[in-house]
């Protein structure tokens, strides 16, 4: 059996110390404590009395515990979807009529012998748009003006270059679209001859972006073929959703553009520009938002029975509140074909007679209608209108599904589960984020006294962080501090990371619509004049470089792989991290001396010669000097960066 849980583990014995305390502190003239007292007689009787009222309180099993929180307002918090971009890829170039992919499509994971496959659904239509090649312009320089570049129907006229002579940064190639291609992957397959550009086919210092009419918005690359137009081949460009087509040296188009920048890190720049020959464009894919969710339109519930606080059951829960409008939906027996819509509400305060309201439960999936309550006068008063008797009743337009599954890694989704004409394929280039499980009992246990104590209101560190939790569960850690400006709060959040993933910068990053979730929940609940800003914390990277000697029975290879292991483990800033495990401490330094402890702690290790600590930029990877101390502001947390370790085996006596 399961073991029963305790509300109070207070037994007679510690009852009787505690109240003689008590006497001993507010009533000093009382000084016989002996069991002839009559007083303490009346003491003993009552701490039995209360013993026994313990016991039966900690008898109450987990199904009331529920009802207990409702009565304070308490639920559940139901699951959090994730969230990731697919690219659909189409079988052939888009050339002809557009392709269109209808929101709600199904993608999935690759089901394997152990695990169930991940479904996705597309949030909403994305259209693959043909993008032939109409114009081309070239810029010398950021203040430079277009210059038109001959361009018929059979391509380039004449080879030119595509920068300067000596290419510098800001000079800009510019490929004009006859059509905007919002959200697409466009291909550019360029021809050309190289004469000593000069640069790392790896790592050029060249960009891609879009104009939408008011900037240029940066475009992800997921090929390049040519290597920074080093030689012939293909370049495959993500253009972002905001793209437009507008006018610009006198030519409407949709603008794209390669830019020369500055180069970094010592790589070298292009010393002469690449001679063009042919470019041809052509739409090969489109990119959306998809949501680990399936959609559920048209469940047919219970029939109705006339009477007021009807509950239905749905066959499916918990219920995603924020992915969906679920919508109820009655039709009066033989007019199956009317159907009078009812609206969700929270509670059926403000319900009158009249009003077509219902509850709904996320969590149990289950549906209420409004009640009718006795008045003192003897009359009811209904708080929401009842369907007829016999009535068909329906649910639409809900969404189950969600949790930490659908944080899967980036490429994990391949599958269409839906059948879709000329489109090859599907791939997720980025991992899933967001995801989190539904809370548990226990976690609603735990966040049942803060709730109370609060009051949805916000006064207190701790209650800006549990109602900022209970807004975006999906956050890993939110820390409530005080800002440098009078009268502000600043909270910093750490979102999840995906699941079998180490941990790095761009996983830390809150997505922006988790910011203003949380942002306009506290708005609600927050004192007049206070002012609350929702950032990710500073981070600092932290590389510890190390030799290790393996016992002489270890591998080396995987006391490396082990140690590595443990350093990523304790230097992380979620909760799996840190010295007790609950993620690395606000403010807390590293220190050279516990990363020697951890080290030594690893299995097959037999000697740790050397450990060095290093800061560490984790945007530009810049690394400061060797350091015993890491010192972090009150606002900051560390993540591992690049650690390096030497592993040698142990000499054979």
């Amino acid at each position: 059996m399961l073991p029963t849980p305790e509300l109070d583990d207070r037994r007679f014995q510690d009852l009787m110390e505690e109240a003689l305390r008590l006497i001993a502190r507010r009533c000093p003239e009382w000084t016989d404590h002996n069991p002839s007292d009559p007083g303490v007689t009346l003491v003993e009787a009552f701490a039995m009395m209360t013993d026994q009222m313990l016991h039966r309180l900690n008898q109450v099993p987990d199904r009331l515990y529920v009802k207990f929180l409702d009565l304070i307002g308490v639920h559940m918090l139901p699951p959090v979807a994730a969230r990731t971009p697919v690219t659909f890829w189409s079988t052939t170039p888009i050339t002809a009529a557009p392709l269109v992919v209808r929101k709600g499509t199904r993608v999935a994971t690759l089901r394997t012998e152990t695990e169930e496959a991940v479904s996705f659904c597309t949030d909403e239509d994305v259209t693959m748009v043909p993008g032939p090649l109409s114009r081309l312009l070239r810029v010398a320089g950021p203040e430079g003006r277009p210059e038109e570049v001959e361009y018929g129907s059979h391509g380039v006229r004449a080879p030119f270059p595509a920068f300067s002579t000596s290419p510098r940064p800001g000079d800009a190639l510019l490929l004009g679209l006859e059509n905007a291609v919002p959200g697409c992957a466009v291909r550019i397959e360029f021809d050309g001859r190289i004469d000593g550009v000069g640069v790392d086919p790896e790592a050029p210092p060249l960009v891609w972006e879009a104009w939408d009419g008011a900037e240029w918005s940066a475009c992800e690359v997921s090929s390049d073929g040519t290597g920074g137009l080093n030689r012939s081949g293909q370049v495959v460009v993500h253009v972002p959703a905001s793209h437009r087509s507008v006018v610009l040296a006198g030519h409407g188009a949709g603008w794209l553009r390669a830019r020369v920048l500055e180069p970094t890190d010592g790589l070298p720049g292009y010393t002469s520009s690449p001679v063009v020959h042919g470019l041809i464009t052509s739409t090969v894919g489109a990119t959306v938002m998809a949501t680990n969710v399936e959609v559920v339109d048209g469940e047919v519930l219970d029939p109705a029975e006339g009477v007021p606080g009807q509950r239905f059951t749905l066959s499916r829960s918990p219920v995603l509140a924020p992915y969906g409008d679920p919508v109820l939906e009655t039709a009066a027996r033989g007019a199956e074909d009317v159907w009078e819509t009812w609206t969700r509400v929270e509670d059926f305060t403000a319900s009158g007679p009249k009003d077509r309201h219902f509850m709904l439960d996320a969590v149990t999936g289950e549906v209420c209608l409004g009640p009718a309550v006795r008045e003192p006068d003897g009359g009811l008063r209904r708080y929401g209108a009842v369907p007829p008797d016999g009535a068909t009743v329906r649910i639409r337009n809900f969404a189950v599904g969600g949790g930490a599954r659908g944080n899967v890694g980036a490429g994990a989704v391949r599958s269409l589960m839906s059948s879709l004409p000329f489109v090859a394929g599907v791939e997720n280039r980025h991992p899933g984020r967001g995801g989190a499980n539904a809370e548990t009992l226990a976690e609603a246990v735990a966040r049942g006294p803060l709730a109370l104590r609060s009051s949805n209101r916000a006064v207190t560190a701790e209650d800006f962080e549990a109602l900022a939790h209970e807004a975006a569960p999906e956050l890993a850690r939110i820390r409530c501090m005080p800002s440098e400006e009078h009268g502000s709060v600043k909270l910093l959040v750490v979102p999840a990371v995906p699941e079998g993933e180490r941990v790095r910068l761009e996983h830390l990053v809150p997505a922006p619509e988790t910011l203003e979730r949380v942002a306009r929940r506290l708005d609600e609940v927050r004192l007049v004049g206070t002012r609350i800003m929702v950032e990710p914390p500073l981070y600092r990277g932290v590389t510890v470089v190390s030799k290790i000697t393996a016992h002489h029975r270890a591998t080396p290879d995987r006391v490396r792989r082990d140690v590595e292991e443990a350093l990523y483990r304790f230097l992380n800033p979620l909760p799996c991290g840190g010295p007790q495990g609950l993620g690395w401490p606000f403010g807390r330094p590293v220190q050279v001396g516990e990363i020697f402890a951890l080290l030594q702690r690893v299995d097959g290790v037999d000697l740790v010669d050397d450990v060095r600590l290093f800061a560490a930029n984790p945007v530009t990877g810049e690394r400061g000097q060797e350091a015993r101390r890491i010192d972090l502001a009150a606002n900051s947390l560390v993540i591992s960066y690049d650690h390096h370790i030497r592993v040698d085996g142990a000499s054979q006596c």
